[in-house]
């Protein structure tokens, strides 16, 4: 229970740092972020909504909700994927590549000091290893 209840407070009051931090830095909600880092990490920049939507774990609606948010702010754009014609691709544009530029080192150093740094290397190995097999054990067969 000590674990668990541990495990609740620093998610939340890290998610509510790395919040905060990505507002006054680009003006990015969290899930933004996440979904700006993932089309940078993807081949050409781009990646199918469905697929994307399994990535980061949020419901279809919701991801499109987001990324109607990021297109709107030109960080985005969407485009009909060419090996499907039901398939939609959302597009990491040059904008939404600079606002990942200027909102990543302080995203870094957030999670460097409220996460990183407060363990020793022993106990990040171990929460990576714990965390790891819990994420292998909820992720769809």
């Amino acid at each position: 229970m000590a674990a668990w209840l541990a495990f609740l407070e620093v998610s939340h009051r890290l998610d509510r740092a790395i919040e905060q931090q990505l507002k006054t830095d680009a003006g990015l909600s969290h899930p933004q972020y996440e979904i700006l880092s993932r089309l940078a990490g993807a081949p050409g920049g781009q990646q199918r909504m469905s697929e994307l939507a399994d990535l980061i774990t949020v419901s279809r609606s919701g991801l499109t909700y987001q990324i109607t948010q990021l297109e709107r702010a030109g960080l985005v754009r969407r485009e009909k994927c060419l090996s499907d014609e039901r398939g939609v691709l959302a597009v990491l544009t040059g904008a939404g590549r600079a606002a990942l530029s200027r909102a990543a080192p302080g995203h870094v150093r957030v999670v460097r000091r409220y996460l990183v740094d407060a363990l020793t290397p022993a106990q990040r190995s171990a929460l990576a290893e714990g965390l790891a097999a819990a994420r292998d054990r909820l992720r769809p067969q």
